[in-house]
């Protein structure tokens, strides 16, 4: 093997790593114990724990709360401030020109990733203006309800396959079926060939979190790169065969007689599959945790079952699927009267205010029936509001309603477990009796 051909296969894959999940993750627990709010909170969450109190501890600090490497904040107000403030841009590593500067550029690789650009998640106006459009105008509230009666379709099936006689692990054999199946039709993808995007999905989803353990990012990357290679067969397919799918109109769509790039059309797939699947995986398996751990809620839909889209905003407002986000300050500004320097990170804790009490009344406790349950921001705010909002919400609705339906014996026994992630929350596994 030559020198060139080691570098690629082992040391810049380890480099990419340190820099990217070892050097973080190590810089946070040393934060952690000395008592910083941002280590504290990411480290915390990755063990499962109920980080309540570490939210109220960091509202009680005022409107941002000084930080290592900036500031954090759990008030809602704030929250959507400086997501909806341009003169925060999205929070990447961003290395200077020194040693680790070098590393990093040397080490970069070219496969597609969900959280780098072009990805919407990581580019900026005025690039970000002319993509979103283009993507938003394909994934339309009139699209997404389009499909709803496939959604429910898919649900049918997965549950059709379910033996109540067993006990089953809802994770791998319901919640994270449904969302790959729902993006496989998005994406055009053929039924002989969705086991192999249900398995790209699983890899690729860690993509979104920090702080990687070296084995989880190298499946990941590994996920990444055959995705790539499959994707760019995949549209080559659309393009000589169009079909009645989203992905296949994006690929047509144009503004101003100019359609998305190769890369960006690659990476709004990355996207579409990494956030697609882990965050509903987590809105479903979340829900029906808190739904058998609250009967009196479950007996509430029963006898009501209009307010299935208000306990799916409840159950995203309580448990919500991804911790946290971070901004970066790109100009000098203020936030709630606080100055806020350039180059420091903004930490908005999504779930930390979704509890905030000054806009949800008693916000410890689960209520199917709170009317402003939609005033949650797990969805985000601003400019980066999430895309598949709508899609999550119609799948949350219809396949927490219908498993519980199908099986309103339903409940879970010993051996639930939280994912050990630190962004991304949710159940890595979940058994339970059907019946």
């Amino acid at each position: 093997m030559s020198t060139s051909s080691l570098a690629e296969e082992h040391v810049k894959p380890a480099v990419r790593w340190g820099i990217g999940h070892a050097l973080p993750r190590a810089v946070l627990r040393l934060a952690a114990r000395r008592g910083d709010l941002q280590g504290r909170i990411t480290v915390e969450a990755s063990t499962g724990a109920d980080l309540t109190g570490l939210f109220d501890e960091i509202r009680a600090r005022g409107p941002l709360a000084a930080t290592k490497v900036g500031h954090t904040t759990t008030r809602h107000e704030v929250v959507k401030a400086v997501l909806g403030d341009d003169a925060f841009i999205t929070a990447r590593p961003r290395f200077g020109a020194g040693v680790l500067g070098k590393l990093a550029a040397w080490s970069a690789t070219n496969v597609m990733h969900p959280v780098q650009p072009p990805s919407l998640l990581a580019v900026e106006p005025p690039s970000h203006t002319r993509y979103r459009k283009l993507v938003t105008r394909v994934f339309t509230a009139r699209a997404v309800e389009q499909l709803r009666g496939r959604t429910q379709q898919i649900t049918d099936e997965l549950l059709d396959d379910l033996d109540p006689a067993n006990p089953v692990d809802l994770i791998e054999a319901y919640c994270g079926l449904l969302p790959v199946t729902v993006i496989s039709e998005i994406l055009g993808v053929p039924p002989e060939e969705r086991a192999t995007v249900l398995a790209l999905g699983g890899a690729a989803a860690p993509s979104l979190d920090l702080g990687l353990s070296w084995r989880v990012f190298r499946d990941v990357e590994a996920g990444l790169t055959t995705f790539d290679a499959w994707l760019t067969r995949h549209l080559d397919a659309l393009r000589a065969n169009p079909g009645d799918n989203l992905f296949s109109r994006l690929i047509t769509a144009r503004e101003d007689g100019v359609g998305l790039t190769e890369r960006e059309l690659k990476a709004t797939a990355g996207l579409v599959l990494a956030a697609g699947f882990e965050t509903t995986v987590n809105l479903l398996g979340n829900g029906i945790a808190l739904l058998t751990r609250h009967p009196e809620q479950l007996e509430l839909l029963r006898s009501k079952p209009e307010l299935w889209a208000n306990a799916v905003d409840e159950v995203l407002r309580f448990d919500p699927p991804v911790l946290l986000t971070g901004r970066m300050c790109a100009q000098d500004t203020t936030v709630a009267g606080i100055p806020v320097r350039r180059g420091q990170i903004v930490t908005t804790v999504l779930a930390g205010a979704n509890r905030d009490p000054s806009v949800f009344s008693d916000p410890g406790t689960f209520d199917v029936t709170r009317p402003n349950a939609r005033d949650h921001v797990s969805f985000g705010a601003g400019r980066h509001y999430c895309l598949g909002a709508q899609l999550a919400r119609m799948e949350g609705e219809i396949g927490l309603r219908t498993i519980f339906d199908r099986f309103p014996g339903l409940r879970l026994v010993p051996g639930a477990r939280r994912r050990p992630t630190r962004i991304l929350r949710g159940f890595e596994h979940l058994p339970a009796v059907l019946s």
